[in-house]
């Protein structure tokens, strides 16, 4: 599938800034899953971009703008191919006690994905929930598709429900999140069977598609307006593996990844600070269709 895709996020202050210092991490990957065929960002103000790789691997772009504004709007233009999942099957067949023997054997590459992170709690609650998900004896695969498909059940998809900062174990307390925190409950389940997982952040398309010929339709996604997110689980041989515990679904060709970390504060779309006024409302859209 090929999708041309708009990220557009408006700053509007509440006065007026005299600086302002941001990061974007806005550009699709290109994977073994899909290809970035072109992409384009634009600020206004208009402003020097800067482009680095970050320790995780993401393309992040940088800029200052060093002169009076009073909104801040950023403008990222995509088109990117995605193709269907292969999954090695010889990956997913392998026990839960085969693979955490190998994970063991590379665990100086594995360990942040392993390791608490900033917004990855470990309680004694977390611990025993994981190791109930992962007897030593069933396929690893099975044990990953069971626990994604629980995660769907067991919360309900709420806007508003939580914060950018809630903790894991309030939102498995009260059973509502958005895909963030789907996400980060599933991470937070698979770290603690030295399962390795990380965050992704990306684009879906939730409009379910109909073949007018077969009558035949896909299946309607969750996710947000702005960006979705999802979690990919590290299968011996050196494949991640993803899985979208909000649609308890593996992540496929309606889905377009942008960047991944431990959790969400290695990955977060944009981020900066501003000088000279005190506050800013940020509104954030995303266009996404086949082309």
């Amino acid at each position: 599938m090929r999708f041309q895709i708009e990220h557009r996020t408006a700053y509007h202050y509440a006065g007026t800034a005299s600086e302002s210092f941001m990061e974007a991490r806005l550009t699709p990957v290109t994977d073994d899953r899909q290809r970035l065929i072109s992409r384009r960002l634009q600020v206004d103000p208009v402003c020097n971009i800067h482009a680095y790789t970050d320790y995780f691997g993401n393309h992040v772009e940088t800029f200052s703008i060093v002169h009076r504004h009073q909104e801040l709007i950023l403008t990222s233009t995509s088109v990117v191919e995605t193709v269907p999942l292969e999954v090695p099957r010889a990956a997913v067949d392998i026990t839960v006690a085969e693979a955490q023997q190998l994970y063991r054997a590379d665990k100086l590459k594995l360990f942040e994905y392993v390791a608490t992170s900033g917004a990855i709690e470990r309680t004694t609650e977390l611990e025993e929930l994981s190791r109930s998900f992962f007897p030593p004896g069933m396929p690893l695969g099975q044990a990953l598709l069971e626990l994604n498909g629980w995660i769907s059940q067991r919360l309900t998809y709420q806007p508003g429900s939580t914060q950018i900062d809630t903790p894991v174990t309030t939102v498995l307390r009260t059973g509502a999140g958005v895909c963030q925190d789907f996400a980060q409950l599933l991470i937070a389940l698979l770290r603690p069977s030295q399962i390795p997982a990380r965050y992704v952040t990306g684009y879906i398309e939730t409009d379910a598609q109909r073949d007018a010929a077969s009558g035949s339709g896909e299946q309607h996604l969750i996710g947000a307006s702005e960006s979705h997110a999802w979690v990919e689980a590290y299968l011996p041989g050196g494949f991640w593996w993803p899985l979208d515990p909000t649609n308890r679904t593996l992540a496929g060709e309606r889905h377009v990844k942008v960047a991944a970390g431990r959790d969400y504060h290695d990955c977060t779309p944009t981020r900066g600070v501003f000088k000279g006024t005190t506050s800013d409302q940020l509104k954030a859209s995303v266009s996404m269709r086949r082309t």
